[in-house]
C-alpha cells in the first residue's frame, strides 16, 4: 500500500488551501434557494448569509454529494494501492455517510485488495473537521490505517459544538427540530443553547436572552478544560453576520483560551436549517462526557 487518503465532505469545511496541504479530498454537499443549485464547496458563504434572515419564508434546501463524485474518489485511492479512512457528516443530519458506505462497497467490488473504513463523526463544522485532522496527524506520524482510525474516534469523543440560534424558527421550518422540539411552544420567550449530542441537535440549557446563552457555553468550555486534559482546538462558528462572533472571540473567548481563536462561517448545508446562529466548537484532550451516549450511532465501519 503506498499511504492512506483521507476523504471528507464539505460541511467540515476544510479550506481548499489546507485540503491540499494535508492531502485531504473533500466531497462537496450542495444548497438550492429560488432555483439555483450552489455547490458548497464553491460558494461565497458570507455573500450567501447577508440574506439568509430573510430565507425563513423560503428557506434553502441540501442534499448530498453525488454517488459518483464519492466512488470517484474511492476509485481513484483504490487505483493508486491506497487505503481510506473517510471522516462524514453524522448519519443522523444528512445521508452522506451512507451514500459513501455504498460507494466504498462498490469500489470494493472492483478492487478486492482495496481497504477502507469510514467514520461517523456523529457532529457537523468544525466538530466534525476537528476528527478529519487528528486522522491526518496521526497518518503523518507514521500511523496505521487502525492507529487514523482511533485517532479521529478519540477526538470525537473529546470533542463539543455548542451555538444559540436566534430562534428555532428555521430548524422549525426545515423539519430538524429533533431534540429540541419541547421548545416550540415558548420561541418567543427562551433563548435556546444548543449542543450536538449522539448525532442530532439537543437541548442544552434554555435561558432568557442570548447573552446568558453566550455566557453559558463559556462557563462549558472553561469545565471542559479544566476537567478534559486543555484544550487541542477551538473554531467560533457563525452564521449570518460575522462581526459579532469575531467581537466575541476577540473579546472573551482569546482572553480565556490565551490565544488567536479562528473565526469561520458554520456550513451553509447546516445553516440553512439553523438559521442566525453563534457559538463554538472546541476539541480537548480527554473525552468529554455528554457528546455521545446509549443511543450513539456506530461510529466505525469498514469496507
Amino acid at each position: 500500500m503506498r499511504g492512506i487518503q483521507i476523504i471528507t465532505d464539505s460541511v467540515a469545511y476544510v479550506p481548499p488551501e489546507l485540503a491540499r496541504e494535508r492531502d485531504i479530498e473533500v466531497a462537496s454537499l450542495f444548497v438550492r434557494h429560488d432555483g439555483v443549485e450552489h455547490r458548497e464547496a464553491d460558494m461565497d458563504i458570507d455573500r450567501f448569509y447577508e440574506g439568509i434572515g430573510g430565507m425563513i419564508d423560503n428557506v434553502p434546501t441540501s442534499s448530498q454529494p453525488s454517488q459518483h463524485e464519492l466512488e470517484a474518489m474511492f476509485e481513484k485511492a483504490a487505483e493508486a494501492g491506497r487505503a481510506v479512512l473517510g471522516v462524514f457528516l453524522s448519519s443522523r443530519l444528512s445521508g452522506t455517510y451512507d451514500g459513501a458506505v455504498r460507494a466504498a462497497r462498490t469500489v470494493k467490488s472492483r478492487n478486492l485488495g482495496f481497504e477502507c473504513t469510514l467514520v461517523d463523526s456523529a457532529s457537523a463544522c468544525s466538530d466534525e473537521g476537528f476528527a478529519v485532522m487528528d486522522a491526518c496527524d496521526a497518518r503523518d506520524a507514521g500511523g496505521s490505517l487502525k492507529d487514523c482510525v482511533a485517532a479521529a474516534v478519540h477526538g470525537i469523543k473529546s470533542s463539543r459544538f455548542l451555538f444559540t440560534p436566534e430562534s428555532l424558527a428555521f430548524l422549525k421550518a426545515g423539519g430538524r427540530i429533533g431534540s429540541v422540539a419541547a421548545l416550540l411552544g415558548s420561541l418567543v420567550k427562551i433563548t435556546p443553547l444548543i449542543m450536538v449530542a449522539d448525532g442530532v441537535p439537543v437541548t442544552f440549557a434554555k435561558v432568557r436572552t442570548t447573552k446568558r446563552a453566550l455566557d453559558k457555553i463559556v462557563d462549558t468550555l472553561k469545565e471542559d478544560m479544566a476537567h478534559c486534559g486543555g484544550l487541542k482546538r477551538i473554531v467560533v462558528h457563525y452564521i449570518g453576520d460575522k462581526a459579532p462572533a469575531v467581537a466575541w472571540a476577540r473579546d472573551v473567548i482569546e482572553p480565556l483560551v490565551g490565544h488567536e481563536v479562528r473565526v469561520q462561517p458554520a456550513s451553509p448545508v447546516i445553516g440553512v436549517h439553523v438559521g442566525p446562529a453563534m457559538g463554538v466548537a472546541y476539541e480537548c484532550m480527554d473525552s468529554i462526557a455528554g457528546k455521545l451516549g446509549a443511543n450513539a450511532p456506530e461510529l466505525v465501519f469498514s469496507v
